[in-house]
């Protein structure tokens, strides 16, 4: 029997396969999870359809990018008479030909360790201190974060639909059910309202909850828990009741999950005082950021972006490490232009990046990290060393964060600029579910690029 690799998602085209849990040779049953599926939306797990031996594996584990219906392996049924074994055999000849040329027209995604960037601890008394780094996904590097911190302080625990069981929509707190127990991994009725709200009543109980929204468009359903509860309290009442809480999840567009599942919710919180509001960019400052988020006293908003989520970087492996909420990151110096963004607009900045150098350029990129508070003393250094410009952002230009940006850029730093300040942002539009309109609603390398040039006068 072929075993192929199956449409997980309505939207699937291709999957990355993550891990094999059973090698050649080995006997299965069926419905016996035989690996660990990456599709556009989750990590999912494929399971034997039938009783029988793995006799041959065709595609081997970490391989991205395999096209839905391909085989991936061949199970050998019990009870399989000897002449069909052959036939089998043959077959797996000639599979193990075509999987070949398969994989050699395979995309590998990049990493972020593939293009020249500078990480900013962002502390001096950490700068000189030589980490243990191993390369690691931001889903691994956000798990591991949440796995010492749950360690080191019993009073950190964690709750959201489908954390325990199924270890996360997206795997984010795989293994954390086993380690910790039912007492510490909450599964959630799917009730959002209800659930923050628990959340929030243990943190100011004295626990530290860490509450995930499956995506932060659901968080929508526990808007007036979020602000009325959490954010104004400390304030409410004087400085009595304190909300050690960490909201997290993933936020933006993904690929392909419409208008409902999309937005980008960073100006909305960012908007709210009495919530911290953080964006990592890549895995190194996902583990960091969320571990001082984790020990932080007050309210914080973590913005996690799905496609990131399997993208690499090198992320220390010590439980020490942190990285300081309010630092930004310069992660590439220049003199020509300083171009800002935080979360997915990074990665959008860095692919436009080589087209920027060909026009002799050599831009600033800061990363912002922590969305509120905000770096702005970075932000006013770099814009007075370049005197220009450009800002990135994934969410609507329409009272967004960057306009915010913008004002406190001229209002600082007016006499330095020697050009308007330029926003690209997402369209004012529900965002489409088709994949070409999809992509013409979110920034794209090219307008980055023609930003840069209308701000360098190219």
């Amino acid at each position: 029997m072929k075993i192929t690799l199956p449409a997980l998602s309505p939207t699937m085209e291709t999957g990355n396969l993550v891990k094999w849990l059973v090698k050649e040779n080995d006997s299965v049953i069926s419905g016996q999870v035989l690996a660990e599926i990456e599709t556009d939306k989750a990590t999912m797990e494929l399971e034997s359809p039938d009783d029988g031996i793995i006799s041959k594996i065709i595609i081997p584990e970490n391989t991205e990018n395999i096209k839905v219906n391909s085989e991936i392996a061949i199970l050998k049924i019990e009870g399989e008479e000897e002449g069909d074994q052959n036939i089998t055999e043959t077959n797996n000849k000639i599979i193990e030909t075509e999987a070949v040329s398969v994989e050699s027209k395979l995309e590998v995604k990049p990493v972020l360790n593939e293009i020249k960037i500078n990480f900013s601890d962002g502390t001096d008394s950490d700068s000189s201190k030589k980490w243990t780094e191993k390369e690691m996904t931001m889903r691994e590097a956000l798990n591991m974060a949440i796995s010492e911190e749950m360690s080191l302080d019993k009073d950190v625990f964690l709750l959201g639909e489908e954390v325990a069981e199924y270890e996360g929509a997206y795997k984010i707190t795989q293994g954390l059910l086993d380690k910790f127990g039912k007492e510490r991994v909450l599964d959630t009725p799917i009730s959002e309202h209800g659930f923050t709200g628990l959340a929030i009543g243990a943190a100011m109980s004295g626990l530290k909850p860490i509450c995930e929204f499956m995506t932060f468009n659901f968080s929508m359903q526990a808007i007036d828990q979020v602000i009325n509860s959490a954010a104004k309290s400390l304030y409410m009442s004087g400085g009595e009741i304190n909300v050690p809480i960490v909201f997290r999840g993933p936020n933006g567009a993904a690929a392909r999950v419409g208008a409902q599942h999309s937005q980008c919710f960073i100006s909305w919180y960012s908007h709210i005082p009495g919530l911290i509001v953080v964006a990592p960019s890549n895995a190194r400052d996902a583990k960091g950021l969320l571990k001082s988020s984790i020990r932080n006293p007050n309210p914080i908003v973590f913005l996690e972006h799905e496609i990131l989520y399997n993208q690499k970087t090198l992320v220390p492996e010590e439980e020490d490490f942190t990285i300081p909420l309010g630092k930004a990151n310069i992660i590439s110096e220049g003199k020509d232009v300083t171009i800002i963004g935080f979360s997915m607009s990074i990665n959008r900045i860095l692919s436009a990046m080589p087209e920027i150098n060909k026009l002799g350029l050599n831009p600033e990129i800061i990363d912002l990290r922590t969305i509120k508070p905000l770096d702005e003393e970075a932000i006013y250094k770099s814009v007075k060393k370049t005197n220009r410009v450009v800002i990135v952002e994934d969410g609507w230009g329409n009272t967004s964060f960057g306009s915010h940006l913008s004002y406190l850029i001229q209002s600082s730093c007016f006499d330095y600029l020697d050009c308007e300040i330029i926003k690209v942002s997402g369209k004012d539009v529900p965002m489409p579910y088709a994949e070409n309109l999809e992509k013409l609603a979110l920034p794209s390398s090219d307008e980055i690029i023609e930003a840069v040039k209308k701000a360098t006068y190219k």
